[in-house]
């Protein structure tokens, strides 16, 4: 009998299990670790709450998760409550697949005044995610900004121009709800270093601008190159960039009382304000050659009492792994790190990619093992028997599926009316419902 631990239980983590049980059905044990009581990782913490269409592939992670050879064991925290080296004593292989939940850093001046926070942090907390359910950020501002270009930045663009009528309908926790009803945003400017053809922003997330009820995009038309430069992008690309001139061409309607902006040839230098976040000091930029921004030496001002920053984000290092600080994840050769030792998915090539883009790299690395382990004799590890002996005699409260099917019954329970749930957002509550 085999058994592999997987660390984590968002998209990653699950398809690699789906893989690994594939692979090996009743050989081998798949156990599926995640700091949290609860599964689905950047599904229930990150994908936007009026996007229910996109969570609903937790219904393939609950049949992997039903079937015989895997397990999952939640309030686990690798690193503090067992290390890496301890699970490679336990289990024939360790996956990685820990994402990438941590804000970069601007690199600015000013980014750590009151009223800047990472996208991490605001997904988080309209989310329901522990680590930012006290976030409180300042909506009292007439301005806010989104730094960055990519569907992250978007959402959250989207998430602060909503109606309640629009939210309430989502998972969307009701913390954020009331606070976003009581918004004082009037306009949300959305800041990128290069141009409209250069956006990492696909076409769904960009036409549902232009159906919001109260809020409307604003582009400039000097922004665009001539049409025919559109022919030299890819089909997706060449949708969004066509949705942006329709934007530009149509302008602000003026029966909505919220812009969303779209700022290009943006470069932030410093965020200025005070004791607080007030405006960000913006470089012109213009294209070279190699579609780089190059400073131009013109500068202004654009107001944010808010500002959220959607630049990229990082896996956190784990003691004994070896880590990519530039790339901000861990350091591997195709998916594999050491002997015995693998990563997939944001943990393995940074955070690029959609939620599908997870399986096949988990299928990958499945296949990774599955060849290594034939090179190998069968050594006779403890598995999930030695690991939950472990986290006892710890003193941790691990937690099964079953646990999550009971958590997963109160939220939906918890409901506000034609809302899919009301997710518990601490420690204490997921497992108070448990009891303990």
């Amino acid at each position: 009998m085999r058994h592999f631990a997987v660390v984590g239980s968002g998209p990653s983590g699950f398809y690699t299990a789906e893989a690994l049980n594939k692979t090996y059905g009743d050989k081998a044990r798949v156990d599926v670790i995640d700091r949290y009581p609860v599964p689905y990782g950047l599904v229930r913490f990150g994908v936007a709450p009026d996007h229910q269409s996109l969570k609903a592939v937790s219904k393939r992670y609950d049949s992997t998760a039903d079937s015989a050879g895997v397990d999952f064991i939640g309030n686990v925290c690798v690193g503090k409550d067992v290390t890496v080296a301890e699970l490679l004593v336990l289990y024939d292989a360790v996956v990685l697949a820990t994402g990438a939940p941590n804000d970069r850093n601007l690199g600015i001046e000013g980014e750590d005044l009151p009223g800047v926070i990472g996208s991490a942090a605001f997904v988080g907390w309209y989310n329901g995610h522990p680590e930012f359910a006290d976030l409180d950020p300042d909506l009292s501002g007439a301005t806010a900004a989104v730094i960055g270009n990519g569907n992250v930045a978007l959402d959250c663009a989207r998430i602060l121009s909503k109606t309640r009528a629009e939210l309430e309908s989502g998972d969307i926790v009701n913390h954020a709800l009331g606070a976003l009803e009581a918004s004082h945003i009037e306009s949300v400017s959305i800041l990128g270093r290069r141009g409209p053809l250069q956006i990492s922003m696909t076409p769904k997330e960009l036409g549902e601008l232009g159906r919001l009820e109260g809020a409307t995009p604003v582009v400039e038309p000097d922004d665009f190159p001539q049409a025919s430069a559109d022919d030299e992008l890819d089909p997706g690309q060449r949708k969004s960039v066509t949705l942006l001139r329709e934007f530009a061409a149509s302008g602000a309607d003026p029966g909505k009382s919220r812009r969303i902006i779209f700022d290009f040839y943006a470069k932030p230098l410093r965020i200025e304000g005070e004791g607080k976040a007030e405006r960000i000091i913006v470089e012109r930029t213009r294209l070279d050659g190699d579609n780089r921004a190059i400073g131009t030496g013109e500068t202004y001002a654009v107001p944010a009492s808010l500002v959220i920053s959607s630049i990229g984000y990082a896996t956190p290092p784990m003691d004994g792994v070896p880590y990519d600080e530039r790339g901000g994840k861990f350091l591997n050769d195709g998916g594999k790190i050491a002997d015995r030792l693998y990563c997939v998915g944001w943990a393995r090539r940074g955070p690029s990619g959609t939620i599908g883009t997870n399986r096949p790299d988990g299928y990958e690395v499945a296949d990774l093992i599955a060849a290594a382990m034939l090179a190998e004799g069968g050594d006779d590890r403890a598995g999930a028997d030695g690991l939950k002996a472990l986290l006892e005699a710890r003193g941790v409260m691990a937690t099964d599926y079953d646990d999550w099917r009971r958590i997963d019954e109160m939220e939906t329970a918890n409901a506000r009316l034609g809302a899919p749930r009301e997710k518990f957002v601490r420690h204490d509550d997921w497992l108070g419902t448990l009891g303990r």
